[in-house]
C-alpha cells in the first residue's frame, strides 16, 4: 500500500525526490511545502498536489499524511533540517532527512533522541550504498570471502582543478570553512561504516590550495583522513572539492581488503571487482585476474530511487526501528565522525575519538 508523503523544501533535491516518488509504487505524494511561496506553488502545479507554506499547516491540512521528507538545505547544506524534522516528529510522523542529518552535532543528537522517544522512523538519505555494486560487494563480505578487515581505501569528491574554480557566491557556502566536511563527508563515511563497521579513531590533515587562498576562500577543501575501526582494521579517506582531477578510479572509488579477498567498487554504480587471496598468488609484479561484475551504467541518479524505495519498504514492512536501513542513528554516527575530523584538524592533526553513539535499547515487541 502506498504511503502518503509530504515534501518540505522544494529546491533542486526536493524536486528530485518528488520525481522519484512519482515513479515509486510505495509512494503517494500528496503535499509539498516551502517557506518560499513561489517554489511551493510551482512544485504543487508540477506534481498535481497541494501547496503549503509551513510544516504545521501541511500536517494539519493532511490528516492522513504518514511520511515527511525533509529536503531543505541551509548553511553547510544542513542548517534547515532540524526545525522541520523536529516539528514533523512531534506530530508523530515518520521522517526522512536529506544528508547531512544536521549542521550542528548537538541538534543532530537531540533529533535522534526525539525520534526514539516518539517511536517513529527517522531515516537519512545515505544513498551511496543503495546500489547493485554495493549489494554484490556486501555478499562477498557476508559470505566470508573478504575475511578479517585489513584496510579500506576510499576516494570520493569532485573533479575540478584551478582552471575550473569559481568562488562561491551563496551565503550557505561562502565564509564557512567546514562546508565540504559538513555537507559531504557523510557520504564516504557512511559507505566505510556500512562495509567496515564503527570507527573508533580519526586523524586528519586538511587544507586548501593556493588558488582558494588567493580568492579569499576559507573552505577547508582537501581532506586526508586516517581512521581505525572497532574491529582493528584501518582505513583512509581522501575527499577534495574540485581542487584537482581524480586519477584511477575517478570521483568515486572504494576498496576493502581482507585476509581472504579484496573488492573494489568503481563510480558507485558501475562495477565491482573481486580478487581472491588464493594460495600461491604472486607477491608482487603480477596481479591475479579479478572476478568483475559490470552493471553497465553510470547513472548515479538511480541511487535516489533505490534509497527512497528502501525507506518506504522498511516502513511498509514494519521493521524494528533500529533495523531501518540508513536510520537516524547511522546518520548520527557519520556526523560524529565528521565533527571528529573538524576537531582533529583544529588540533593540528591529533587523533580524536568520535563521540559515543546512544545505546540501543531494542523494541520489546520485536525482540521476543
Amino acid at each position: 500500500m502506498a504511503l502518503k508523503i509530504g515534501i518540505v523544501g522544494l529546491n533542486g533535491i526536493g524536486n528530485h525526490h518528488a520525481r522519484c516518488y512519482q515513479n515509486e509504487e510505495l509512494a503517494d505524494l500528496v503535499a509539498v511545502c516551502d517557506v518560499v511561496k513561489e517554489r511551493a506553488d510551482e512544485a504543487a502545479a508540477k506534481y498535481g498536489v497541494k501547496a503549503y507554506y509551513s510544516v504545521a499547516e501541511m500536517i494539519e491540512g493532511e490528516p492522513d499524511l504518514q511520511v515527511v521528507d525533509i529536503t531543505t538545505g541551509g548553511i553547510d547544506n544542513g542548517s534547515w533540517h532540524f526545525e522541520p524534522a523536529m516539528q514533523a516528529i512531534g506530530y508523530g510522523k515518520h521522517v526522512l532527512v536529506e544528508k547531512p542529518l544536521g549542521h550542528d552535532i548537538h541538534e543532530a543528537r537531540e533529533l535522534v533522541a526525539f525520534a526514539e522517544k516518539k517511536k517513529v522512523y527517522l531515516g537519512c538519505n545515505l544513498n551511496h550504498y543503495f546500489t547493485p555494486p554495493a549489494d554484490k560487494a556486501k555478499q562477498y563480505v557476508d559470505n566470508g570471502e573478504v575475511g578479517e578487515l585489513v584496510y579500506c581505501l576510499h576516494k570520493m569528491g569532485f573533479n575540478g582543478g584551478e582552471e575550473n574554480y569559481a568562488p562561491a557566491g551563496s551565503p550557505k557556502v561562502k565564509g564557512h570553512p567546514y562546508f565540504h566536511m559538513k555537507a559531504f563527508l557523510t557520504h564516504p563515511f557512511s559507505v566505510m561504516r556500512y562495509f567496515c563497521g564503527d570507527i573508533t579513531h580519526v586523524q586528519t590533515f586538511s587544507d586548501r590550495p593556493g588558488f582558494r587562498r588567493s580568492a579569499g576562500d576559507v573552505m577547508v577543501s582537501i581532506n586526508s583522513i586516517h581512521v581505525k575501526f572497532a574491529n582493528g582494521g584501518v582505513g583512509y579517506l581522501l575527499s577534495q572539492r574540485g581542487d584537482a582531477v581524480y586519477g584511477l578510479g575517478g570521483w568515486w572509488s572504494f576498496e576493502m581488503a581482507g585476509t581472504k579477498g579484496t573488492f573494489t567498487i568503481e563510480n558507485c554504480v558501475e562495477k565491482v571487482s573481486y580478487w581472491k587471496a588464493a594460495k600461491g598468488i604472486p607477491a608482487i609484479s603480477v596481479q591475479p585476474e579479478p572476478e568483475v561484475t559490470d552493471f553497465g551504467t553510470n547513472d548515479f541518479d538511480q541511487t535516489f530511487n533505490n534509497r527512497l524505495h528502501a525507506f518506504l519498504e522498511d516502513i511498509e514492512n514494519g521493521v524494528p526501528r533500529e533495523q531501518l536501513r540508513a536510520n537516524g542513528r547511522d546518520a548520527l554516527a557519520v556526523l560524529e565522525y565528521t565533527f571528529a575530523v573538524i576537531e582533529s584538524y583544529e588540533r593540528g592533526g591529533e587523533v580524536v575519538r568520535p563521540h559515543a553513539l546512544p545505546p540501543l535499547h531494542g523494541d520489546p515487541l520485536a525482540m521476543k
